[in-house]
């Protein structure tokens, strides 16, 4: 399995670029669920989760990941 480079689109990860798993197509998956990329606000505490999902391949081959929603804080778990 190969990876693909993401770009974060929206939500506290904008313009975060990433690595991902790529599918059997090539793609990213549909959804990612990423930790708030600056962790937890309180030590030793998960931080909050925030759900992205598959938008669209751009020029250059990367592709963008959209923002959709935040989990409360472990809720992800």
């Amino acid at each position: 399995m190969g990876e693909v480079r993401v770009r974060f689109v929206g939500g506290p990860a904008d313009d975060l670029v990433r690595d991902l798993p790529a599918e059997p197509g090539g793609g990213p998956p549909a959804h990612w669920v990423l930790r708030h990329p600056g962790g937890a606000e309180v030590p030793g505490e998960p931080g909050a989760d925030h759900l992205y999902e598959r938008d669209r391949p751009a020029p250059g081959g990367e592709w963008t990941m959209r923002f959709v929603h935040s989990y409360p804080v472990g809720a992800g778990e």
